[in-house]
């Protein structure tokens, strides 16, 4: 934060929960509410190392489905029962705008690690290290250009409301048995899929033939 507040940049910048944080968020006592389960707060942070304060916006969330609720429990309280019963983000930024505002933004890439996870893990963006940088930068483009043919295929293709990784498709849509066999003097893919997916497989590329590029191909 020192280094981005030297080059005068704009950060939000996810604040770790250590016992000065929690303690922090245990004493606050005013919250606004922005939604039915979401409350959040202004507040000014200085640790020890540091020269000046820092703004820090404080978000909790009713805790309504242990699984699926987003934030942290503090745990130098899990039997308070006020805490208990909500999950709590925090945020350092050097912003001015307004703190749901601060949060809105920060929200909005939020999903940001779990692409760049993504990409690591099916992708293979952190397995190469080529002699020259451009040979590099070729390679990482080469591996954005197929994630993002992955992502239209899940988009308009799969439609479904939870995107899967590469190594779910991989084994669900893509890798299926299947073999050539001449019927009637021609040749005809014979795919490997039980009558419950051959619905759903055949509805897959009605999606694609529908699909409309949001710009033109010319043939020139």
């Amino acid at each position: 934060m020192d280094y981005l507040e030297e080059k005068q940049l704009q950060y939000i910048v996810a604040a770790k929960f250590t016992k000065p944080i929690q303690y922090l968020i245990d004493g606050t006592q005013v919250w606004i509410k922005i939604d039915a389960d979401i409350e959040i707060c202004n507040q000014t942070y200085q640790a020890g190392s540091w020269e000046n304060p820092r703004r820090l916006i404080i978000v909790r969330r009713k805790i309504t489905n242990k699984d699926k609720t987003i934030g942290k429990t503090l745990s130098l309280f899990p039997e308070d029962e006020i805490h208990k019963n909500y999950k709590y983000s925090a945020y350092f930024t050097n912003q001015i705008t307004g703190s749901v505002y601060v949060w809105r933004c920060y929200r909005a890439r939020g999903d940001a690690e779990n692409r760049i996870k993504e990409l690591k893990q099916d992708f293979g963006m952190d397995s190469f290290v080529l002699k020259d940088f451009f040979a590099s930068q070729a390679a990482l483009l080469f591996v954005m250009f197929a994630y993002n043919l992955v992502s239209i295929f899940r988009i308009v293709v799969l439609q479904e409301k939870t995107q899967k990784t590469l190594s779910t498709l991989r084994y669900r849509t893509f890798a299926i048995g299947a073999y050539i066999e001449k019927i009637n003097g021609k040749l005809t893919l014979k795919i490997a899929l039980n009558k419950k997916r051959r619905s759903w497989f055949d509805g897959l590329w009605n999606y694609a033939k529908i699909f409309e590029f949001p710009f033109v191909i010319s043939n020139a």
